[in-house]
């Protein structure tokens, strides 16, 4: 009996109990490798000795003091961490407990911006379909998900969605790379333009797509001519690296990869790697400026923002990561994890695409590989791989509705930056296991 609204009702779940480096344990005394770091959420992975130091060194301290009487040494020190390494103009940090909150405060900052500027006409946000950007209300209406969005859309405000860049399923054969980004970017425009430019507050875009569409990374150029686009019609440029952030593909920011600098930018996973609830929004110096200029407030808040030991937690974690060259050692990994893949499934005859960056992998499977068909919803092929990658001692992030919502099946990977070689071919060689098994029992 439980007294708690689990995620999924009607069942009952393993109890952890403990963790160590990039394995979970369970009251049953069974080990996972934790091969999706939660959410990609554990990047150091679980028990890092140097984390829980900083957090008890906090705790004795000072563990809560409310931002409206006061700011924390710890807290400056993290923003100016943060900023030290942040994208070109990026020059503050706001701080909240989480992803969603992240993306909630950047829509609000956003909209607060052009008050303050003097164009208060500007009040429509554009974002993609199969995004994810939380589970707030705000959060939930720029993202695409139209299966997380569905019962909940009459408490929407009213955002365009335009077409992610999902170039396996959406790239024509006789277009390059190159030129399907421009058509992407010349679809914006043209939605742009519809609303009328001088409306748009923001376009909302992860940098790589994440939980509902699987790693989606973007085309050469896409996100330049984006970022171009936004910036011929004043509008801003959100990016949410929740998920793909804070070294996840490989570099600190996922966007560096892009050449681009966002006016906004969402941060919480790999931020504080899970030993507490932390995560941020970093805003481009001109927005803060003109704030201070205008009411002189940002007219948001939450109880726990700039939390004490959250921000010692995430301030040891990224203090860790630049310590241990994990970005180098990320990128390394990640190769291996692609390798790992690519092997044991470019001839898989239900998995037709393996992609992403870094330790931020997907497969994406279907039923068959030459027409792109996908399992049919009703069968659940997602669950079933998460059930007997589980019985495997395996972690993973599976989820359905890739495609639209509804169809379509993937499988995400976001293992540690610790991960070793030998535990990269355990987590390949349960995976294959796991899919084959899945299949097989439908």
């Amino acid at each position: 009996m439980t007294h708690i609204i689990h995620r999924t009702l009607n069942r009952t779940w393993p109890v952890a109990v403990g963790g160590s480096g990039v394995t979970l344990r369970d009251a049953e005394g069974k080990v996972y490798i934790d091969a999706s770091g939660g959410a990609a959420v554990s990047c150091l992975g679980h028990g890092h000795p140097d984390v829980i130091a900083a957090m008890h060194a906090q705790i004795d301290k000072l563990a809560y003091a409310h931002t409206s009487f006061f700011t924390t040494e710890v807290a400056e020190t993290l923003a100016d961490v943060l900023a030290a390494s942040a994208p070109p103009g990026m020059s503050h940090v706001y701080f909240v407990s989480g992803g969603s909150e992240a993306v909630e405060a950047a829509l609000k900052m956003a909209r607060q911006y052009f008050v303050e500027i003097g164009q208060p006409q500007r009040r429509h946000f554009i974002a993609r379909r199969q995004s994810y950007h939380g589970n707030t209300l705000g959060a939930l209406a720029v993202g695409g998900n139209e299966w997380r969005r569905a019962q909940f859309a009459p408490l929407l405000i009213d955002v365009t969605h335009v077409s992610p860049c999902y170039e396996y399923r959406d790239r024509a054969a006789d277009e390059t790379p190159q030129q399907y980004g421009q058509r992407l970017v010349a679809e914006l425009a043209a939605e742009i333009a519809r609303l009328g430019p001088d409306s748009v507050i923001a376009f909302v875009a992860e940098t790589v797509g994440g939980a509902t569409s699987g790693a989606l990374t973007p085309v050469p150029g896409y996100l330049r001519g984006v970022r171009e686009l936004c910036d011929k019609h004043g509008i801003l440029l959100i990016l949410d690296e929740v998920m793909c952030g804070m070294g996840r593909t490989g570099t600190l920011h996922a966007c560096e990869q892009e050449g681009v600098a966002p006016d906004l930018m969402t941060i919480a996973k790999g931020l504080g790697g899970g030993y507490q609830p932390i995560g941020a929004v970093l805003a481009q110096q001109r927005i803060v400026e003109a704030l201070s200029r205008g009411s002189g407030f940002f007219q948001h808040g939450h109880t726990y923002l700039g939390h004490a030991v959250a921000c010692a937690a995430a301030l040891a974690v990224q203090q860790v990561i630049q310590r241990d060259d994990l970005l180098a050692r990320c990128r390394r990994a990640g190769q291996l994890l692609a390798q790992g893949l690519h092997q044991r499934f470019d001839a898989h005859p239900h998995v037709g695409d393996i992609r992403g960056r870094g330790l931020f992998m997907a497969i994406e499977l279907v039923r068959e590989r030459d027409g792109k068909r996908s399992f049919d919803p009703a069968l659940k092929l997602h669950a079933r791989i998460k059930q007997q990658a589980m019985a495997r001692g395996l972690l993973v992030y599976p989820m359905g509705g890739t495609i639209d919502g509804l169809h379509g099946d993937h499988v995400l990977l976001a293992p540690p930056f610790i991960i070793a070689p030998d535990e990269i071919e355990q987590v390949v060689q349960r995976l294959g296991a796991a899919v084959d098994a899945a299949i097989e029992s439908l």
